[in-house]
């Protein structure tokens, strides 16, 4: 469960494993698309007073479009997080820390785990390292072989190619 009590935390560290559903609201909010449950390990622990540190681990496998030909891949996301929460009254100018409500009970780590997959997931990717994408005029996958459209000319090289067909 991705909802710890504090009082729990404050008595010692608590361990956290848990799986997130593709179709869960959580995922549901991101534009990402994902294959396989997202696996969420860790532990949260107190690290003095209104602060606590969670140290997780996030695994899951994205589905996205290669930017060149549009084709499917799956791209699998393992990112390592320590990550600091601090109640609001402590946080005083802390841009790097994930704040907990005053008088909270429980810390819900719904959200850092939202935007740390958004994070770690890529923001392109291609399906290999040598694709060769769409055809520009028919939108043929160059992958696949040529698409028969006529090569384009460079405007620029027209000037050379007409005085060469002149002599």
């Amino acid at each position: 469960m991705l909802r710890i009590s504090l009082a729990a935390v404050r008595e010692g560290p608590v361990a956290i494993a848990d799986q997130v559903a593709p179709d869960d609201p959580l995922v549901a909010a991101t534009a990402l698309t994902l294959t396989v449950p997202l696996a969420v390990a860790g532990r949260l622990s107190a690290a003095g007073e209104g602060k606590y540190y969670w140290q997780a681990t996030l695994r899951t496998v994205v589905r996205a479009e290669c930017r060149r030909c549009l084709a499917p891949v799956d791209v699998p996301i393992a990112e390592s997080l320590g990550l600091v929460f601090v109640e609001e009254e402590e946080a005083e100018g802390d841009e790097d820390c994930y704040l907990v409500p005053r008088r909270a009970s429980f810390l819900d780590l719904s959200e850092a785990v939202r935007e740390e997959l958004l994070l770690a997931a890529p923001q392109f990717v291609e399906c290999r390292e040598d694709c060769r994408g769409l055809c520009r005029r028919c939108g043929a996958d160059l992958n696949a072989g040529p698409c028969g459209c006529a090569p384009e000319v460079d405007p620029r090289w027209e000037a050379l190619t007409k005085s060469h067909r002149e002599e």
